[in-house]
């Protein structure tokens, strides 16, 4: 099972010299907030908007807002809900948007989470349906060919270690259920375990397989556990064969441009939001260092002669 860090340097082996077709997402009317975190670009209530997490600088007291852009500036959907959630994501699911997002509580002296899922027609129009697990981040959904529902999960602790990936399936969003997830299989050889990551996007695929947008973590030192390097990843997963292929990294911090890091020991975090993919190429939306928003032309890692 290889170390994340040893990806890092065949991925670096790989990158191509010239400079790379990037920018970062300008936002407006978000009182000096950072927004970072972002979905990737969707269609809804006949707009193109992006969900991104907003905060101050120094706290991760967040929330969820729909954007849409207006001379090449983001700005706050109106009259869309407003979501006291970290980290968005949004799929469709036998033609319905799937909305959700981490929820933060204190509980004591100690932070609590769990994933909580929307659905509805579109933006406006969300019904909160679905809690994940305590303590569970990065649950994906995605259409299979089948006609089932493929779902990821990312179990921490006992089982899972630092966070990996899990999967099953439910042949209805009313069988999503929290047993169904904590019994989920584990894929294999996903990350050593000093390392770890979890599913951000997943896509059908035309032959039936599944496009996967993922994250891949580890710290810079594995005794001193404070400095950590996310990466975006990519893979393809057979739902038949419960198979991984093409497992690599696509996308580094120095790829992106500079810009400021909510903190020192996350200034090197890339963390995978969303792709647009078009003939052979693709858009990937990443938050960078906790702080920004960024986008960056990659080859389609999920076409078939990539």
């Amino acid at each position: 099972m290889k170390r994340v860090r040893e990806m890092f340097v065949e991925f670096q082996r790989e990158l191509n010299e010239s400079s790379f077709n990037t920018d970062k997402l300008r936002f407006d009317r978000v009182n000096g907030h950072d927004v970072y975190n972002i979905t990737a670009p969707f269609y809804s209530a006949n707009k193109t908007v992006i969900a991104g997490r907003v905060e101050p600088r120094h706290h991760e007291k967040s929330k969820t807002i729909f954007f849409e852009e207006r001379d090449n500036v983001w700005v706050p959907v109106t009259g869309a809900p407003v979501f006291e959630l970290q980290d968005p994501f949004v799929t469709f699911v036998r033609n319905e948007l799937i909305f959700g997002g981490v929820q933060i509580k204190e509980v004591g002296d100690s932070l609590v989470w769990k994933t909580i899922f929307f659905r509805g027609p579109n933006i406006f129009d969300l019904v909160e349906f679905f809690h994940g697990p305590l303590g569970m981040k990065d649950i994906r959904l995605c259409d299979l060919e089948n006609g089932n529902i493929a779902v990821f999960t990312r179990p921490q602790g006992n089982i899972g270690g630092r966070g990996t990936i899990g999967y099953f399936e439910i042949d209805d969003l009313e069988n999503l259920s929290v047993e169904g997830i904590e019994s989920a299989e584990l894929l294999n050889n996903m990350y050593h375990p000093m390392d770890w990551g979890g599913v951000n996007e997943a896509h059908l695929l035309n032959n039936g397989e599944i496009g996967v947008l993922a994250h891949a973590a580890c710290f810079c030192d594995d005794k001193i556990m404070k400095e950590r390097h996310y990466y975006a990843k990519s893979f393809i997963f057979d739902p038949k064969r419960r198979q991984v292929k093409n497992y690599r990294i696509i996308a580094c911090r120095g790829q992106f441009r500079d810009g400021p890091a909510k903190r020192d020991d996350i200034a090197n975090v890339v963390f995978s939001s969303g792709l647009v993919r078009d003939n052979g190429k693709a858009i990937l939306y990443v938050g960078v260092s906790d702080a920004e928003a960024h986008w960056i032309e990659i080859d389609d890692p999920f076409h078939p002669d990539k």
